[in-house]
């Protein structure tokens, strides 16, 4: 694709959530620092860890991507080896956008395929061996459906990003998202404890490991350092022995930010 067709092509949308470069020099437009560290730090954090898994690549294994935005995540999976992604989102504009990109990109068709329509309602005909399930969970009331959606889609590895309930029992918390083109038939919203994404997983048959947090930098995401947002990798037959897993701090964020401030004066003799 020409670059003066491409930039007129990608112009042409009203936004862009991930930012994209490609061979012919062209980008999507740029994202605010905050926001790019946030997409590279998820990167390192979730995507690295599904590769440590897989053993370091995603050859052989088939990707359903819920939720795929512009397509971001399954490129990620493409270009680590998957041998085909299928990205569902329910809006044409992100589906758009995902074909664009793939266009550009030279990906092969037969390894991919996007698709516009409700996760719940949405026919999948097909058999994948990993679930991307990124910034989905926490949009949906309906948590138990959506784990057996993706069960039946033969998932063997799921990799979730969500919010969080600080609760430290097994619960799901009620919540109202301010945007409602963001949710999936319900303007309220589900939002699990950590404890409950592990409980819900096993009901299906996952191991569950919630990933511990190795970011480098924290600009752009103030939702993962007071661990508000967390990632999950759940596993039918992989062992996740080998997963850095988080530890649960004895003291809850706020608790934390509020002792070190005053550790630091006693240590300054105040």
């Amino acid at each position: 694709m020409q670059a003066d067709e491409l930039e007129r092509r990608i112009a042409a949308f009203p936004g862009w959530y991930y930012f994209f470069e490609f061979d012919n020099g062209v980008t999507t437009p740029a994202l605010d620092p905050g926001t790019s560290n946030r997409h590279r730090q998820r990167g390192a954090y979730f995507f690295q860890a599904l590769l440590a898994l897989c053993g370091g690549s995603l050859h052989g294994r088939r990707v359903l991507d819920l939720g795929c935005n512009a397509g971001f995540w399954s490129l990620q999976a493409l270009e680590a080896g998957a041998d085909f992604v299928l990205g569902v989102d329910a809006r044409q504009m992100h589906v758009d956008q995902a074909n664009l990109v793939f266009e550009a990109k030279g990906a092969d068709p037969a390894r991919y395929r996007f698709e516009t329509g409700n996760v719940f309602e949405h026919e999948l005909a097909e058999r994948f061996d990993v679930v991307l399930c990124l910034g989905l969970l926490d949009h949906v009331a309906k948590p138990v459906e959506l784990f057996e959606l993706m069960t039946r889609a033969g998932a063997e590895i799921i990799v979730i990003d969500t919010e969080v309930s600080r609760s430290r029992t097994s619960v799901f918390e009620v919540d109202s998202l301010y945007d409602p083109e963001k949710v999936v038939d319900h303007r309220l919203v589900l939002i699990p404890s950590r404890d409950a994404v592990a409980e819900l997983a096993a009901q299906f048959g996952f191991d569950t490991v919630t990933l511990a947090q190795n970011m480098t930098d924290y600009t752009g995401m103030s939702d993962y350092r007071r661990q508000r947002r967390l990632a999950f990798i759940c596993s039918k037959q992989a062992s996740l022995e080998t997963l850095p897993g988080e530890t649960r701090p004895v003291f809850p964020w706020w608790a934390t930010a509020l002792r070190a401030p005053r550790a630091a004066a006693r240590r300054r003799g105040r």
